[in-house]
């Protein structure tokens, strides 16, 4: 087993990586294999890579099946397996590149970019997946490239009783602001059947408010560690989102293959479900995550109301708050595979929907990479 201190990469010591493995594997008396630490420090010297930043296995598969994506072959290894993460190499076109699954969720999503930049020599980052869709007037199979995320699940829920007029707790230390404004759960009480709300409007609602609020960032390039700031909108790099430009027009897939009773494949031919009309690229203002599947459609509403959002995930933000942080350039890709919470019918069109839009994501990211 190798020491904690000894690994060193190119730009800097491995040491907080070894010490992140060190929480991650439960016990102190656990180090990095020496063969495992060896290896990271020749395939960093073989840097720098794009790194791209995957929140499923089944958004990923596509992109490993592409002809776009050739696996490594020959100096550097065909992945590395690191505190439960696998790290593939290969290349898009003329980009060396590192791939790795994030898992779902924030949490997931922030620890393993964080991983990825303190790994490997990455020089930046372009994250895809599919999202639920908050703006009506976008279609299903659409793909979205914000400007700006968000991280939408970081509130301050307000004590009942109180109104936009308190001070929130904590406000007065700078913790906490009212700036971003809030979801008032009375907003959404449900009349009963005389058609008055099923709690008077001056008894409101024991769950009240919620204020949404900016994230903690501490800037790498500052030179006071823990100093503190804050940011709620997060821009993409603006050289990777002025090239995608260029993809306006992309060809994408319009149709899925619906399941077969008999499994033939004139059958599967012949039962295919086709969006109305072919999807397309769309460069978007902003687009939002948390840890929160969202299929209800007055969320959705509100969301697209309050924020203006497109795509609604439950990565991007943590994956944009970190590569912010360790000042990499960022940018992600998210294809529509449902109106969150249901159209017309009320029925969620991910089921249907998934595989055709995590199969658009791919073709843009690859494109774009290939653009880099």
């Amino acid at each position: 087993m190798l020491p904690i201190m000894s690994a060193t990469r190119r730009g800097g010591g491995v040491s907080l990586l070894l010490l992140l493995l060190l929480a991650a594997s439960g016990g102190a008396a656990t180090a990095v294999p020496e063969s495992t630490a060896r290896s990271i420090g020749r395939v960093t010297r073989l840097g720098p890579f794009l790194g791209v930043v995957v929140p499923n296995a089944f958004e990923m598969e596509p992109l490993l099946r592409s002809p776009r994506f050739s696996p490594a072959k020959s100096r550097l290894p065909p992945y590395l397996d690191v505190a439960g993460r696998r790290f593939r190499f290969g290349t898009i076109g003329e980009q060396k590149v590192v791939i790795v699954m994030t898992g779902l969720g924030m949490l997931n999503s922030g620890v393993t970019t964080q991983l990825l930049l303190t790994l490997f020599d990455v020089k930046g980052i372009v994250h895809f997946g599919i999202a639920g869709n908050a703006d009506p007037d976008r279609q299903i199979g659409d793909v979205a490239i914000p400007r700006y995320w968000a991280h939408t699940g970081l509130w301050n829920w307000q004590r009942y009783g109180d109104g936009p007029e308190n001070e929130l707790a904590l406000e007065s230390n700078g913790d906490y602001t009212r700036k971003l404004g809030n979801l008032n759960f009375t907003d959404y009480t449900v009349a009963n059947k005389n058609g008055r709300p099923a709690r008077s409007a001056a008894a409101g609602n024991l769950l009240n408010a919620v204020w949404y609020q900016p994230e903690e960032v501490f800037p790498a390039s500052s030179s006071t560690p823990e100093s503190r700031g804050h940011a709620f909108w997060v821009p993409v790099d603006a050289h990777y989102y002025d090239l995608t430009r260029k993809l306006e027009g992309l060809q994408l897939e319009r149709c899925v293959a619906a399941a077969s009773n008999n499994g033939t494949a004139a059958a599967t031919r012949k039962r295919r479900t086709c969006l109305p009309r072919r999807p397309a690229v769309a460069r978007v203002e902003r687009g939002c995550s948390a840890s929160v599947f969202v299929d209800n459609a007055a969320y959705r509403e509100f969301l697209r109301s309050r924020f203006r959002v497109t795509p609604v995930d439950m990565e991007t933000a943590a994956v944009a708050l970190v590569a912010m942080q360790q000042g990499t350039p960022f940018i992600a890709v998210r294809a529509l595979s449902d109106l969150a919470g249901g159209g017309a019918a009320g029925s969620n069109e991910a089921g249907v929907f998934a595989p055709l839009a995590a199969q658009n994501a791919v073709t843009v990211a690859v494109e774009l990479i290939s653009l880099l």
